[in-house]
């Protein structure tokens, strides 16, 4: 199978691969229709994370069911399915809650290491049972790509945000989690929303979601707005230095500051004083994919969740190391793109 890989910063490559053999009765082998870049691979592709040796890319993905253990019970051979990027063994307490972060065997993340790559022809895929659902009826493969990573993370990261109705929240950060973040947030009640970036037009993006757009840095808006008490949540889904500061010098006292972005492998210098003395509740999440589809397959049914604009174009697989550029220079013409197969 032909499959993405990386083991030089700045350089993916396209290379011929091992078929995967199944991963145990219980799990399947799926052939992948449609990858998405997320920006956490860009981690791999700037330099953040070191690279001892190549590793094939990938962790979100669309793709038909070929082949399954005797023990897999909820898909079979033909069905199209998604396949969450964060796995869980599927079978202890903590995979019990539906969220594979809380696996007692520690989460797994495919496109990393440990698992397979997504931006491959055929994906090996443990505990088929958790990790797969079938593509609901009236999904579009955009939206089902999404719900593997970026939309659920991005719903967890407002959830986790802990907002009142009518509160005042701050989303730092306008790639596609963000822009998930951007619409959590207003579906949860946030009566305003502030969305920070950059790149103006990724602001007129989230603009266009009924967001209020800010050209960073953003303090002097933000306390203007709110009276000078600070937003009472923020959303960080970049997840640097810079902007984790902003995002406590952004909340109010009592507020929250709930982080999706990845950070790289250097410590954060936590400051602890100011977070102890002004009461406030610093959250880092790593999507609890599985626990989010319950309620994210029927808002994208219906239409109340729209995904539209996150997407902003389609390319070859063979064309990898291209789409890779384009998304790493983070233009507002190219947010999110998949590769097909």
């Amino acid at each position: 199978m032909r499959g993405v890989v990386i083991d030089t910063p700045g350089e993916v490559r396209v290379e011929t691969l091992p078929d995967p053999q199944l991963p145990g009765p219980d799990g399947a082998i799926v052939q992948v229709l449609s990858a998405a870049i997320c920006g956490s691979d860009l981690h791999f592709y700037d330099g953040d994370y070191p690279l001892f040796a190549p590793i094939p890319l990938g962790h979100e993905a669309v793709g038909t069911v070929v082949e399954t253990g005797p023990g897999v019970r909820s898909v079979a051979v033909g069905d199209q399915v998604l396949v969450s990027s964060v796995a869980g063994c599927g079978r202890c307490a903590g995979c019990a809650t539906h969220d594979p972060v809380t696996c007692i065997d520690g989460p797994r993340i495919f496109g990393a290491g440990a698992l397979g790559g997504a931006q491959s022809e055929l994906l090996a895929v443990p505990s088929a049972d958790f990790q797969l659902l079938r593509v609901p009826e009236g999904v579009s493969t955009e939206g089902a790509l999404l719900l593997t990573d970026n939309l659920a993370t991005g719903w967890a990261a407002a959830r986790r945000a802990d907002f009142p109705p009518g509160g005042t929240v701050v989303v730092i950060g306008l790639g596609a989690v963000g822009l998930c973040a951007v619409r959590a947030a207003l579906i949860l009640g946030a009566a305003t929303v502030f969305a920070v970036d950059p790149v103006e037009g990724r602001r007129r993006r989230a603009v266009r979601l009924g967001a209020t757009p800010l050209q960073p840095p953003a303090l002097d808006a933000v306390l203007d707005a709110t009276g000078g008490r600070g937003a009472v949540s923020v959303i960080d889904a970049v997840g640097s230095d810079a902007t984790m500061n902003d995002a406590l010098s952004l909340v109010r006292a009592g507020g929250t500051v709930s982080v999706v972005g990845v950070h790289d492998l250097n410590p954060f210098p936590f400051p602890a004083t100011l977070c102890l003395t002004r009461s406030i509740t610093f959250r880092g999440t790593l999507a609890p994919v599985q626990s989010t589809w319950p309620e994210l397959v029927p808002l994208l049914q219906s239409g109340r969740l729209d995904v539209d604009g996150i997407f902003t174009g389609s390319m070859s697989l063979a064309d990898a190391p291209a789409a890779y550029a384009a998304v790493a220079a983070r233009t507002a013409d190219c947010v999110k793109v998949t590769l097909t197969m």
